[in-house]
């Protein structure tokens, strides 16, 4: 397993496929309209909701939960009871939560992809949600695969997710461009091998590019 350390001297010319994280990636943060519509459904304070949400969330991307028994799970832990149409509205809703599209970067994979440079998704993400966004966002067929992480039984950082990622791509970890929005997954994608950049703020992620010596695949052109 390699060192967590990046190599200062990759750079474009090195990577065979950008992989892109979906959230908070290729979307924006979530919405809070959405965010409220799952509030009045399950009428939970927002710090009831938000605990629930996401205490149980780990186990819905790695498919130990689909989503029905998910939204069940956090009713039951926020004291509540869902029938069987609050569960479906709650799954639109949570759609909707992380649909907004982050224009810049979706801009950019655009780019690659007409410039002939692969790109793909490896995201953590349930069975509902994952039909609901490939669905919805026509845009997601130019990704030569979507990588959801409940069709593995994996999630991020989880090493193994990495390496089936890279098996899948038919490419070693290291000539990958892993995006992501969380430190840990980052730090487990560098550990296996694969370069990694952390996104959060755009012009912040723009200048590491550059300094990491990637400039060439942030001014491709078609």
């Amino acid at each position: 397993m390699a060192d967590a350390a990046q190599p200062a001297s990759r750079n474009a010319s090195s990577i065979d496929v950008v992989l892109f994280d979906y959230g908070q990636v290729l979307s924006t943060p979530p919405d809070p309209r959405a965010w409220s519509r799952m509030q009045t459904i399950t009428g939970l304070s927002n710090a009831k909701l938000y605990e629930a949400y996401w205490r149980f969330r780990h186990d819905y991307d790695r498919d130990t939960l689909n989503g029905i028994a998910y939204w069940h799970e956090v009713a039951r832990h926020a004291g509540v009871s869902v029938a069987a149409e609050q569960v479906e509205a709650l799954m639109g809703a949570d759609a909707d939560l992380w649909t907004q599209p982050n224009t810049p970067m979706i801009t950019w994979a655009g780019q690659l992809q007409r410039a002939g440079i692969r790109t793909a998704i490896l995201s953590n993400i349930g069975d509902a949600m994952a039909e609901r966004l490939s669905a919805r966002l026509t845009w997601l067929k130019a990704f030569e695969l979507c990588i959801w992480s409940y069709g593995l039984r994996l999630a991020k950082p989880e090493a193994e997710i990495f390496l089936e990622t890279a098996e899948m791509l038919n490419t070693t970890p290291s000539r990958i461009l892993f995006i992501d929005d969380k430190e840990e997954n980052v730090a487990g994608a560098r550990a296996i091998g694969m370069q990694a950049i952390h996104y959060g703020v755009h012009v912040e992620f723009l200048r590491e590019m550059r300094e990491r010596g990637f400039t060439s695949l942030l001014d491709v052109s078609a």
